[in-house]
């Protein structure tokens, strides 16, 4: 994947940080992610757009995994950060602990990319969470792809 230089959020993630946060979300970030996320921390993709359902989504950039100190302008783009204040518009059941819908990429609008593991706890899909159709506990979210690689496979410019 091409991205804009000087787009990535450093430091990148390493393995001992990246099973921090599956630990803390209880859930295993798909391996195809994981390398993604280590080469292209928050970077801003070159191809950026992809269609669904006869829409056109433009992704601003993907988000990034950091060790949030409240000392960088960066955390404001870090899964963690979002996901805090998102909070119940991206779970569907209040006493789950853990993960449901990962944000991985905010869209132009406001709308999140996200990993969904609703369905399939071992392979999440890629969906579209809609911020103006969602409420607390109820989640609005479209199928984009299968999975994280699939979903790559999507982007043009």
């Amino acid at each position: 994947m091409e991205i804009k230089d000087g787009s990535v959020i450093y430091p990148v993630p390493d393995d001992a940080l990246l099973s921090e946060k599956e630990r803390k979300w209880r859930i295993q970030l798909p391996s195809t992610y994981k390398a993604f996320i280590k080469k292209n921390n928050g970077a801003i993709p070159i191809k950026d757009s992809f269609n669904y359902n006869n829409h056109s989504y433009v992704i601003d950039r993907f988000l990034c995994i950091l060790k949030v100190t409240g000392q960088s302008d960066d955390e404001f783009y870090d899964i963690g950060v979002v996901r805090t204040q998102l909070e119940e518009r991206i779970v569907s059941d209040e006493d789950l602990v853990g993960v449901e819908l990962l944000p991985i990429a905010v869209l132009f609008a406001g709308d999140f990319v996200c990993l969904d593991y609703r369905q399939d706890r071992a392979e999440p899909s890629v969906c579209v969470w809609d911020h103006e159709e969602s409420a607390d506990l109820e989640p609005v979210t479209y199928l984009v792809s299968e999975n994280f690689e699939e979903f790559l496979k999507t982007l043009t410019e």
